[in-house]
């Protein structure tokens, strides 16, 4: 791999001065603050060091536009087609055991009904306990949550605009300093002011230390103060605009971040494919599932995270601040699917 280092007085100029050399795909590896070459660091400045390298395959022909897109389009055909195939298969199904069909019928979709029945003993499924079948159903959808609940130096929540990105940050953030730990907060929303003054306003409440990074400057010294771990809400504008790019730039070259998208439970298939696409290139690690208590049925969502390989972080099913907020742990999921919080509670 060919990588260059460039150093600018800023982010903002280091990550132009790469685009001009290296084109918009270039990979950021890592960025530093560092003394300034020459007198200017003899009298302290500092200056941005970001180490690049070109795009993997940029020898290549880029694809043209209108080609990219027809390779777009037949992939979300072929996705649609597999999908409706899924769907027509999942109608036709039908619960193996009483079990299964008790679960069918208080909800949950007949193929997670069909798998968490076959984890009940043939011998106990007679007279199965609700509590036998919660737990059966929470060992059924525990390969769609994250096992992993300790916090990165860097949490960035992404996603399209009236999710909850702000609301779920508060709920995080509230109940973690009721635990006794402290996070910071980062306003990286500067295109809404109304965003940014709740998220103050839920930071004064909480007593957490509060940022506004208007920039990708801004942004990066937000996070090289490392004292804390930090929750950051970004906008919900596309990820490809200047501003927004030069953020996730920033993201990408930090340790230890972690990228949560966060999608309302009651938005279509065509609709969340649509998201999770726009959002590719950004990488994001876990999901978010809001507004839980508005979706008729979360199973479609599943699959389809399943299938993209993202695993759900947290379930937030409200706008109380912090109470309507839980990590998304298998049997937090089974009581959501059961519409039933007991399950979580018993947790």
């Amino acid at each position: 791999m060919d990588v260059k280092e460039f150093r600018q007085p800023t982010v903002r100029e280091a990550f132009r001065a790469i685009r001009e050399n290296l084109g918009p795909d270039a990979l950021v590896l890592a960025s530093e603050m560092v003394p300034a070459r020459g007198w200017r660091g003899w009298l302290g400045m500092r200056e941005v060091r970001v180490k690049a390298a070109p795009p993997v395959g940029a020898s290549a022909r880029r694809p043209a536009a209108t080609e990219r897109r027809s390779a777009d389009a037949r992939r979300s055909a072929d996705s649609d087609r597999d999908q409706r195939t899924r769907e027509t298969a999942r109608e036709t199904a039908r619960p193996t055991t009483q079990v299964a069909a008790r679960l069918v019928a208080a909800g949950v979709d007949v193929d997670l009904a069909n798998a968490a029945a076959a984890r009940i003993p043939v011998e106990k499924q007679r007279g199965a306990s609700l509590a036998t079948m919660r737990r059966a159903l929470a060992e059924a959808v525990s390969p769609f949550v994250s096992s992993d609940h300790a916090h990165a130096s860097v949490e960035v929540f992404i996603g399209p605009p009236g999710v909850g990105k702000t609301t779920t940050i508060a709920k995080i953030a509230a109940q973690e300093r009721a635990r006794g730990q402290l996070l910071g907060l980062v306003a990286a929303d500067a295109f809404r002011a109304g965003a940014v003054e709740q998220l103050r306003t839920y930071a004064a409440i909480i007593g957490s230390p509060f940022r506004i990074a208007r920039s990708a400057d801004d942004f990066s010294r937000a996070l090289g103060n490392g004292r804390l771990p930090v929750l950051v809400d970004t906008a919900g504008r596309s990820h490809v605009e200047a501003g927004m790019r030069d953020f996730h730039w920033v993201v990408g070259a930090s340790r230890d971040v972690r990228t949560h998208l966060v999608i309302a439970a009651d938005t279509s298939l065509k609709t969340a494919r649509r998201i999770l696409d726009a959002y590719r290139d950004v990488g994001p690690h876990r999901c978010v599932l809001s507004k839980i208590d508005e979706a008729d049925s979360l199973e479609p969502l599943l699959r389809l995270l399943e299938e993209r390989g993202l695993p759900i972080s947290y379930l937030t099913m409200g706008q109380a601040v912090p109470e309507d907020l839980e990590r998304a742990t298998p049997a937090a999921l089974a009581a959501a699917l059961l519409r039933d919080s007991r399950a979580g509670a018993a947790a």
